[in-house]
């Protein structure tokens, strides 16, 4: 059996304590008989199956704790409640919220005659109704102070006329976008809410009012190119909030860019090409955190082109020396603050360049 000690149940009952029992160190009571790993055995066992005198008992083994049992029992049914309330969730997630598609127009001006032609953009430039806006994006201003809204800060007011002049510059300015390249700087700016739209306008244009190209950005025909990048903007920015979340910005802006031929090593004459642009954005406390937009409305009216070409995919200029042939029933000038309601007009002869000795 073991060596002297403790009884593993401790003392027993009765038996004097402490270290004057002389005897206290041989005393064994049940508990420490049963705990011992050798038992004795019996002089009837040894007789009879010849067994050595001692056996090695197997260990004791000691229950749970009733406490530890069932903090276990909680935690299991914790853990399956968690992972059935997770596959088989009572509550379906919110949907997101939904707008409403771009509504788009996009009205040709067709001239009244020859387009004027010029070798020197600068002086085509100095000679048109855009001789004092100023170049690139430089020509969108923002509103000295930011107006006040109930349920935005001035900060984010200041975010969305940002974000709507980003998208103006990126949409009508970036030669990359101009050529009929790359979508991407203008799809970025986008709530992803619109990304079925724009991708089915360029996958899929349509002249339905809601799939053009051209109600999203601008881009030219590949036969005509940039002859000078510094494009001529003149318009305005302004905030408007329309509800508790819900914030409008309108850009109106007149563009103004050089065009030639593309693919002719010759020097080429130059024209003016004209783009008037109205666009509502709209925004939402969410759009103004993602740095990104809901283009509502898109009004663009652009001449000199010819209103027989299909410009839903790609605007025509007509360059130096070209003719529209039919025109529309009424002339209408990008320059002045008017609502164009026709499908095509006539590009005012106020609009064109005045140079002499061209056509």
């Amino acid at each position: 059996m073991g060596g002297p000690g403790e009884p593993p149940a401790g003392t027993p009952e009765g038996a004097p304590g402490g270290g004057e029992d002389e005897y206290r160190s041989v005393v064994f009571d049940e508990s420490f008989v049963r705990a011992a790993r050798l038992q004795e055995y019996s002089a009837r066992e040894r007789i009879a199956d010849h067994a050595p005198a001692v056996r090695r008992r197997p260990p004791l083994h000691r229950a749970l704790p009733r406490q530890a049992l069932m903090l276990v029992l909680l935690i299991a049914v914790a853990f399956a409640t968690a992972v059935y309330m997770g596959v088989r969730h009572p509550y379906r997630a919110p949907e997101a919220a939904t707008v409403d598609p771009l509504r788009m127009t996009v009205i040709p001006l067709a001239p009244r005659s020859a387009v004027p032609g010029s070798a020197d953009p600068e002086a085509l430039f100095a000679h048109s109704p855009a001789a004092r806006f100023r170049v690139g994006a430089k020509g969108i201003t923002l509103p000295a102070d930011a107006p006040r809204a109930a349920h935005f800060s001035e900060g984010q007011v200041m975010a969305a006329l940002n974000i709507a002049k980003e998208y103006v510059v990126a949409s009508s300015m970036d030669p990359v976008v101009l050529a009929g390249g790359a979508v991407s700087p203008v799809r970025l700016l986008l709530d992803p809410r619109q990304f079925d739209q724009f991708d089915q306008s360029f996958e899929h244009p349509a002249a339905d009012g809601e799939h053009a190209p051209t109600g999203w950005l601008i881009r030219f025909d590949p036969r005509a190119r940039l002859a000078d990048r510094g494009i001529r903007v003149q318009g305005t920015l302004r905030a408007t909030e329309t509800g508790p979340d819900a914030l409008q910005v309108t850009a109106d802006h007149t563009l103004v860019y050089a065009l030639k031929p593309a693919g002719s090593d010759a020097p080429a004459r130059v024209s003016l090409f004209t783009v008037r642009r109205t666009l509502t954005f709209r925004f939402d406390h969410g759009d103004l955190r993602m740095h990104q937009t809901v283009l509502a409305v898109s009004s663009v009216q652009a001449g000199p082109l010819a209103c027989a070409e299909n410009n839903t995919d790609r605007l025509h200029p007509l360059l130096a020396g070209q003719k529209a042939g039919t025109a529309g029933p009424a002339g209408t000038d990008p320059y002045t603050r008017i609502s164009a309601t026709a499908l095509c007009g006539t590009l005012s002869p106020a609009a064109q360049p005045r140079v002499s000795g061209t056509p």
